[in-house]
């Protein structure tokens, strides 16, 4: 089958196909064909050598490229009794410094990292959920705080931060966004009760809505200090990138989430989209041969919601 890797790091071009035999699914793993598969920050990251410098993958002759997959059980190691050929998954590829990834014809994963994909959203739509809704679910479960708590999201018109803003509101959560000032309407619909527009002085503007400050702050577009400042005395802070957390001034708690592949939270969510909790958001899909093209989309930026891969070619 094909396989988009990178053997050299760098920009988009370095992306190459290369052909390798249908991998095997072994004890306690499951094969899927792979329909769609997400186009993901980390993946630029991996590209370009970000991940390697930064300490999180070590040195590799070959790396693969793509963390979600959605698509159908090909075949079943010994030992899995919860999925069969034909189910439709949606899974997560949690270990960035294997050779194949979720750019390529079939992909195989641990059984406990895939689950039912949702029953009424697509294929591509489903492939927007492993990555960037169990990272914003495992972020909240750092927060450890009760419903009715006062939340801040950054980079909430953001695939991960436009989760992020469902699940708090899910949970009971009082939802305080921080995107554009032009994303101020879709944010409002995943949940949002305050919104407050990107901008200099952003702790005041929200403590202007929230005195004393916000308990907790999830911070996906990293502006650090900028954002912890909004938070009261002994608050909780996530941050979600290697090296971006702020000093924990004033006895804030600060946490990094480490995504990790989690196949029951992932039927979780799932339903929460059949129930319209979670809403998809695809900017565009592409085949896995323009995978060149996706990573060039991704770094020019502006996108609003993921860019997918389609049609792999086995």
């Amino acid at each position: 089958m094909r396989a988009v890797v990178v053997r050299r790091l760098g920009g988009p071009e370095v992306l190459e196909f290369t052909e390798i035999p249908v991998p095997r699914p072994g004890i306690g793993q499951v094969r899927v064909k792979v329909a769609a598969a997400g186009v993901n920050p980390v993946d630029a990251a991996t590209r370009s050598g970000f991940l390697t410098e930064a300490g999180i993958i070590p040195p590799r002759e070959v790396l693969g490229l793509g963390w979600d997959v959605a698509g159908t059980v090909d075949a079943v190691g010994d030992g899995v009794t919860g999925f069969a050929a034909g189910d439709a998954v949606i899974g997560l590829r949690d270990r960035p410094a294997t050779t194949l990834g979720a750019y390529a014809g079939y992909v195989v994963l641990d059984a406990d990292a895939i689950a039912a994909a949702p029953r009424t959203v697509s294929a591509v739509e489903a492939a927007t959920l492993p990555l960037n809704a169990l990272t914003a679910l495992q972020a909240l479960d750092l927060l450890d705080l009760p419903a009715g708590a006062t939340v801040l999201v950054t980079g909430a018109a953001g695939a991960v931060g436009g989760y992020a803003v469902a699940l708090a509101k899910a949970r009971g959560f009082r939802v305080v966004a921080v995107a554009g000032s032009a994303d101020e309407a879709p944010v409002r619909g995943f949940g949002a009760e305050i919104f407050v527009p990107r901008g200099d002085f952003l702790a005041d503007r929200v403590r202007s809505e929230v005195p004393g400050g916000v308990d907790a702050a999830l911070d996906t577009a990293l502006l650090g200090l900028e954002a912890l400042d909004a938070v009261a005395n002994r608050g909780r802070f996530v941050v979600f990138a290697a090296g971006a957390a702020p000093i924990p001034l004033r006895g804030i708690k600060v946490a990094h989430v480490w995504i990790r592949a989690d196949g029951a939270a992932l039927g979780e969510l799932a339903t929460l989209a059949d129930d319209g909790v979670l809403v998809p958001r695809i900017a565009d899909t592409l085949p896995l041969d323009e995978a060149v093209k996706a990573h060039e989309r991704l770094a020019a930026g502006g996108l609003r919601g993921r860019l997918a891969l389609t049609n792999p070619i086995s």
